[in-house]
């Protein structure tokens, strides 16, 4: 017995229909041809956001691992296939370096950074590969639709174009962006400022503890007699030695050598006054927000907008990580099915351990509907009957 998201109806597979499009060729007007780049710094995003923020790492993380990790089914003619099938050995063993969950991870990875992830069919679609979205390049056609996609490594490129039947080896998979007609608009671009303030914030943080975490002030000049200032010369001196050496996070809270005639006066908040930590975890939930991860499975502190952690998982599923694993396998059925006739993939949301307690009071609350049929409930439990 399987919980499965079954096809309805067989699908009719007929030759690839010519889409056009009155908006889009107006589009057309100005890219047809032409490489379309990705309009952010990708690198930029992975590096700071990424390699350097902890929370964003752990929220790319902990989606892309989930959507991964969801089992998929295909179904041939409305019948869930065995393992022999094609595509079956597809999606289980992509290609000779990658297992299926280890490609999926990579692709959904992309997705959280760069808001695009790429798939290539090599071999006739007898094998998958991950993309890095940043080396990708958008190839629009005379309609506007990308007529063929280019990648660059290693100071050369290779332009992947459509096959003689017009199917195009590449799925290219984004995120919604309302300023861009090719690319999709990344999370952890919408975290940046975030990200940013919870970078800075440790960044600071981290400065201030090696120079013995003393805090700022101001230096009083205290002349000998009432009207004493320091000359032009002395004044000049002194900002190019502040600024020199007491300028920056690399400087916060260096200490200062004075002479005669000076005093240092404090005059910065305390990490209590500036609620410094509250600030931080502040950042980080807005981090989390971005990516559609509830932060009590981050450890954060603050608003508990769930009851417990096993609530905020189901959440943290249901919202964020199924619809994404869905719409992947949507779109790998569309893209797959020129090459996989009559073939569909859906999730196999039975074998979901964090499903487990949705089910069961699925499953209580239909066996207590005497009213309802065997098959009434087998058809709104999403049961297959083969």
């Amino acid at each position: 017995m399987t919980f499965l998201r079954r096809p309805f109806g067989r699908r009719r597979v007929t030759a690839p229909e010519i889409k056009d499009s009155q908006a889009r060729r107006l589009i057309a007007l100005t890219t047809a041809g032409k490489p379309q780049w990705t309009p952010r710094d990708y690198e930029a995003l992975a590096r700071e956001g990424f390699a350097k923020n902890p929370v964003a790492y752990r929220c790319v993380r902990m989606i892309a691992e989930a959507a991964a990790s969801v089992p998929l089914a295909v179904f041939a003619k409305g019948t869930k296939v065995g393992d022999d099938h094609p595509l079956r050995k597809l999606l289980d063993r992509p290609n000779p370096e990658q297992g299926g969950p280890d490609l999926m991870e990579a692709f959904f990875g992309g997705l959280q950074i760069a808001g695009n992830a790429y798939l290539e069919a090599g071999e006739g679609a007898k094998e998958l590969y991950a993309l890095r979205p940043d080396r990708m390049t958008v190839i629009p056609g005379r309609q506007g639709w990308p007529e063929a996609y280019e990648y660059a490594a290693g100071g050369r490129k290779t332009r992947i174009g459509r096959a003689a039947d017009g199917w195009l080896p590449v799925l290219h998979l984004k995120l919604f962006n309302p300023a861009d007609d090719y690319y999709g608009a990344s999370p952890l671009e919408a975290a940046a400022f975030a990200i940013d303030v919870h970078n800075a914030s440790g960044a600071w943080n981290k400065a201030l503890l090696d120079n013995a975490a003393r805090p700022s002030g101001a230096l009083v000049y205290a002349g000998r007699e009432a009207g004493d200032r320091l000359s032009q010369e002395q004044f000049d001196q002194l900002k190019a030695e502040l600024s020199d050496a007491h300028t920056g996070a690399a400087a916060a809270g260096r200490p200062l050598l004075l002479e005669g005639g000076l005093d240092w006066k404090p005059m910065s908040l305390s990490p209590a006054e500036m609620d410094f930590i509250g600030g931080k975890h502040a950042a980080a939930r807005e981090i989390a927000l971005a990516f559609g991860v509830p932060p009590q499975l981050l450890g954060i502190p603050g608003d508990a907008t769930y009851a417990n952690y096993r609530e905020a998982n189901g959440a943290f599923w249901r919202q964020t990580v199924l619809p994404l694993a869905e719409r992947a396998a949507r779109a790998m059925t569309g893209w797959l099915e020129a090459r996989f006739e009559g073939c569909v993939i859906a999730c196999d949301l039975e074998k979901i351990p964090a499903l487990t307690a949705e089910r069961e009071a699925l499953w209580a609350r239909l066996a207590g509907a005497s009213f309802l049929t065997d098959e009434e409930r087998r058809e709104m439990a999403g049961v297959d009957r083969g």
